[in-house]
């Protein structure tokens, strides 16, 4: 599909602490952004005033937030602001500097060729890319990208915790955003979001640099409050898509994987406890009943998991969406 030269594209830009970079950010978007919403969040350094008095841009709506709502929910109120005004893809810049907004034109593409309903950056795609990435990042975003890719089924995906998005807005009409998390969970819970309603992502490979603006982000944090989340939200998408909007070769290959795998640890650790209690070595047939469950269990998991890598979506949803309306206003 050729590109859609029409679309109105809109770039939402959460600010806190970030007067310093703001305008540098601003100046940098270029003409093929249609409208820019500056989203304060509660910032104590007051940056959307700063911007209101500095930016001479007409493209530029400031939003300031009475209480701060994290980056998910500055974001948010940005989605919906550009959605009132009827753009077509949202993309999401963080004002600290640390995005290219020169790279919109590339992140975006993909949606106007209506090859994706959702794009993100991806800073692992070259060794080049990784060399300004502070170590400690680089691994806990690899840590991330493992989970992610099991909380959310995405798993050609990297990067999940990367902010430089793109979202067509038929998609972002579609989503709960009423239950998307605000805080800095916010991108692998948007992931975990769009999967439930079957959209398709894709990476764009690019940079990222990293300025003088501190980051908020605290890896302690992240280590105490992100694992039971990806925990929740993976059973959360396996119930949907094994469960409750279908039930196929993979939900049967996942409970009797499961089932015999259980069984078979429980069974051979039940034994195991016995023979040391009493001295008596348990029987060969005692220890075949216990590892063949674990087996075929296990290869079980496996033919789930490779059906689960196969059932990534490959048609993007808002030309389904599209194609919907259409027929219903005839």
């Amino acid at each position: 599909m050729t590109q859609n030269p029409a679309a109105r594209i809109a770039v939402i830009v959460p600010c806190y602490r970030t007067k310093a970079q703001v305008l540098g950010v601003l100046a940098a978007i270029g003409p093929e952004v249609a409208a820019i919403y500056v989203v304060d969040d509660a910032c104590p350094e007051e940056t959307g005033v700063h911007v209101r008095a500095s930016c001479l841009d007409s493209r530029v709506r400031v939003l300031i937030n009475d209480t701060n709502l994290g980056v998910g929910g500055a974001t948010l109120r940005g989605y919906r602001a550009a959605l009132d005004d009827h753009m077509d893809i949202l993309v999401k810049v963080d004002g600290d500097g640390q995005m290219d907004p020169a790279r919109i034109p590339d992140l975006v593409r993909p949606l106007l060729r209506g090859e994706a309903d959702y794009a993100k950056g991806n800073r692992f795609f070259s060794l080049e890319d990784l060399a300004g990435m502070p170590a400690v990042r680089l691994f806990g975003n690899s840590m991330l990208s493992l989970v992610n890719k099991m909380a959310s089924g995405y798993w050609d995906l990297m990067d999940p915790t990367n902010g430089f998005t793109a979202m067509h807005a038929t998609v972002a009409r579609s989503l709960p955003f009423e239950k998307v998390a605000n805080d800095y969970f916010f991108e692998s819970d948007l992931l975990f979001r769009l999967a439930t309603i079957r959209a398709v992502a894709v990476d764009v490979p690019m940079p990222a640099s990293y300025g003088s603006a501190p980051s908020s982000l605290h890896v302690g944090r992240v280590a105490a409050t992100f694992p039971g989340r990806y925990v929740v939200r993976t059973l959360k998408r396996i119930f949907y898509s094994y469960f409750l909007r279908d039930f196929n070769a993979g939900t049967v290959q996942l409970v009797l994987g499961t089932a015999l795998f259980v069984f078979g640890v429980i069974f051979g650790a039940y034994h195991w406890h016995l023979s040391i209690a009493s001295g008596v070595p348990a029987t060969s047939g005692t220890i075949m009943l216990a590892a063949l469950p674990v087996l075929l269990g296990g290869q079980l998991l496996i033919g789930w998991l490779n059906h689960d890598i196969a059932n990534i979506p490959r048609r993007p949803l808002h030309l389904q969406l599209t194609q919907v309306a259409a027929l219903q206003r005839r």
